[in-house]
């Protein structure tokens, strides 16, 4: 064994050469563990290629010797999927694979490499007066080969849709080594299966994406944003679908939240301050957007929340009138997660139901886990445009822990959403941390489905093991 592994390091070193193949311990720190620091096994070296024949190369190479390949963007996974499940296992980082190819204001795409940061793609396309639509907390440091692979979604997903709907077109290196070149820059193109959309949200466990043409639109030249203080997630609803009537397609986010994350934000969070003079209890943060510059946002947001004002359901409200009050209303929206992190021990649920819902569906969940541990902190915020919903939880007020009853906290959450029409797996992937949750709470028919593409296109089980099925 000791022989073969001094053999597959020297593959992997006249493969790569020592800027691409690290094994020294200190230089796997940052790759070895996930985002939580809940997951992930110490690897037999981090691959960085450079390039798409490196990759294939790289998956050969293990192939031969049998040694299990993790696909690795930014490492900003929060089930796991981005680590390893064993020892016997290469990360394999996008990192040095960071190339824009081309960006056409003419087709309206984009067509990169799989280690392309997304703040970096933002940055390259904002000269060019182009947007890739989609935005989220991570994008810092999430790389798009990992936002193809988890089928991310972010804040403005009700109206462009989720990763999936942004691929036109990909390269991906396959189980064996073959590469598979479907990077056209086709809206239209029904020349059989919709193989791009296999890999989206597969997270690494059918192939690895290197490459992504990516759908592009006109970039905003204006946008209105406003924030509303409401008494309850009902009329949050009642609210959203009344914008959502009067705005049309000029709608680009309804994000919601409520007053116990806003107080942890404001108690452990810098820089943050009250938005509003009257609280809560449930807050919605309203967002248009043009790419006309002869269309006057500010009009029809006023107009829009006129109408929503004289329903009775509003308390109270807010309009930005700067960029740098807008930014600190979606400042607000944003660090939420930090603000509960902050408080100390959390257990975090990324699900989704239908939008009529969701009301019913946090009501529900949050007695179940009342019911489960007295006076636990619910601290529910999402997508209101997309039914998507962050349903965290922190211990009752001067506890440290959850008197080890997370399991069953869990449960009461995932069962509650699968009850109302909703997924145990909205926006984060299923990686390792929901594969068993994905079994109990999906059909057999479906996930032997799964199963049987998994063992097809990595017969092997080379690619991401433990992950997804």
């Amino acid at each position: 064994m000791r022989d073969r592994n001094r053999a597959f390091d020297l593959a992997m070193k006249e493969c790569l050469g020592e800027r691409g193949w690290l094994t020294r311990p200190e230089d796997q720190v940052a790759c070895a563990r996930d985002w939580l620091d809940r997951y992930g096994e110490v690897p037999l070296g981090i691959a960085r290629p450079a390039s798409t024949a490196e990759v294939s190369a790289i998956v050969r190479i293990c192939a031969e010797y049998g040694i299990s390949i993790v696909p690795q963007g930014g490492n900003t996974s929060l089930n796991g999927g981005s680590v390893a499940t064993s020892p016997v296992s290469v990360i394999l980082s996008m990192a040095r694979m960071n190339r824009i190819h081309t960006i056409d204001a003419v087709d309206f795409t984009a067509t990169v490499e799989a280690g392309v940061v997304l703040a970096h793609l933002h940055e390259k396309l904002a000269a060019h007066h182009l947007a890739c639509p989609l935005h989220l907390g991570a994008e810092g440091s999430a790389q798009i080969g990992g936002l193809i692979g988890t089928n991310a979604g972010g804040s403005h997903a009700m109206r462009y849709g989720m990763m999936q709907d942004l691929v036109l077109g990909l390269e991906v290196v396959l189980a064996d080594g073959t590469v598979w070149d479907g990077s056209r820059a086709l809206i239209k193109d029904n020349a059989g299966y919709q193989l791009r959309r296999l890999f989206c949200g597969s997270e690494g466990t059918l192939g690895i994406v290197t490459k992504a043409v990516l759908r592009l639109f006109p970039a905003p030249v204006a946008r209105a944003t406003a924030l509303l203080a409401l008494p309850d997630l009902d009329a949050a609803l009642r609210i959203g679908a009344l914008l959502r009537a009067l705005t049309g397609e000029f709608l680009t986010a309804v994000e919601f939240f409520n007053e116990p994350g806003l107080s942890l934000l404001l108690k452990h969070v810098t820089h943050i301050s009250r938005p509003l003079e009257t609280p809560g209890p449930v807050y919605l943060l309203v967002e248009i957007a043009t790419s006309i510059p002869e269309i006057v946002l500010p009009d029809i947001l006023d107009r829009a929340l006129s109408a929503a004002f004289e329903t009775g359901d509003v308390l109270d409200g807010t309009i930005a009138t700067s960029e740098a009050q807008r930014a600190a209303l979606w400042r607000i929206r944003e660090e939420l997660p930090e603000g509960q992190r902050l408080e100390g021990r959390q257990i975090k649920h990324d699900v989704s139901v239908p939008v009529a819902r969701l009301a019913a569906f946090v009501a529900e969940a949050s007695a179940a886990a009342e019911w489960v541990l007295a006076d636990v902190r619910v601290n529910p915020f999402g997508h209101l445009g997309d039914g998507n919903v962050h349903f965290n939880l922190s211990p009752p007020e001067g506890r440290a822990d959850f008197e080890g009853r997370e399991t069953q906290l869990s449960q009461a959450v995932y069962e509650t959403a699968v009850g109302h029409g909703g997924s145990i797996a909205a926006e984060h992937g299923l990686g390792q941390a929901k594969v068993e949750l994905a079994d109990r709470f999906r059909s057999t028919t479906e996930r032997s489905l799964m199963r049987q593409l998994k063992s097809t296109l990595d017969p092997h089980g080379i690619m991401n093991p433990g992950k997804v099925v």
